[in-house]
């Protein structure tokens, strides 16, 4: 027979143990953050006829990426975009590609203006060093006006990603 107070020793081993497994999975999680410096390679527009400025979007990117510790890498994008007057909703696919050949891809979705874009990102895979990395990211780029020739702005941004790695 049960009684309650096996049911609160039970109860209390349940509480220790998610505590423990919760602290052992946060102390295993790794930060990257980094500078983006990133432009326009191309960009396609299709107006949509429901209201004045509404169109819809693609476009390509490519970015060189400075982080915290000193490390390069380059990342590439394909963004897909719903805009309204130059502001609207996006979501991108990255690839976040190191020196050593390693990469990071993630899945981008943000709010994107005329000046600015924000966003946050899960993390969907990883190769190299990378390879069964889970995690998610922030980041927020202010754009630089267009100039002769340029497919669209160039950005500065940050970009804040946070990851586990399996084991080895």
């Amino acid at each position: 027979m049960v009684t309650i107070k096996s049911k609160w020793i039970l109860f209390g081993i349940l509480v220790i143990s998610a505590w423990v497994l919760g602290s052992a999975v946060q102390a295993g999680a790794e930060t990257l953050k980094f500078k983006v410096y990133s432009y326009e390679t191309k960009a396609e527009s299709v107006p949509v006829d429901d209201v004045e400025g509404h169109t819809l979007n693609i476009r390509t990117r490519r970015a060189f990426c400075i982080l915290e510790n000193g490390e390069v890498a380059t990342q590439s994008a394909v963004m897909l975009g719903d805009f309204i007057k130059q502001s609207g909703s996006s979501i991108a696919y990255t690839t976040i590609t190191f020196s050593d050949g390693s990469s990071i891809i993630s899945k981008a979705q943000g709010s994107i203006g005329p000046s600015a874009q924000r966003g946050t990102r899960e993390i969907i895979k990883g190769t190299g060093r990378f390879e069964g990395i889970k995690g998610t990211g922030t980041g927020a780029s202010k754009f630089l006006p267009v100039e002769k020739g340029e497919a669209g702005p160039k950005a500065i941004g940050e970009l804040i990603l946070t990851y586990t790695l399996p084991p080895k």
